[in-house]
């Protein structure tokens, strides 16, 4: 991924949101990702996100971050997320905390 994000967040509030989000998506973890849009991705998270510095297509420099998911039972299928998009997680497994 570039340093592009059609989306970046300045403001502490948004910026708390989003690391939150990165807490509620353990690697490992299965999880359904609910986005603002309505739609939504179920799958396991490859490795926990981090929230990164970003500039959208204004040149404003902001944060936002990614979550790359997979799928077991489809090894050809995986996606990235913006963190920003995100609506609500449900975890499906109890891989909350449990990185190695």
């Amino acid at each position: 991924m570039g340093r592009r994000a059609e989306q970046v967040y300045t403001e502490r509030a948004q910026i708390r949101q989003l690391e939150a989000l990165v807490e509620e998506l353990p690697a490992n973890g299965h999880v359904v990702v609910q986005l603002n849009d309505g739609s939504s991705y179920d799958g396991i998270v490859c490795e926990r996100p981090i929230v990164q510095v970003f500039r959208d297509g204004d040149e404003n420099e902001g944060v936002n971050g990614v979550v790359r998911l997979e799928r077991p039972d489809a090894p050809d299928w995986n996606c990235y997320l913006w963190l920003g998009d995100i609506h609500r997680v449900e975890h499906l497994d109890s891989a909350m905390g449990s990185e190695y």
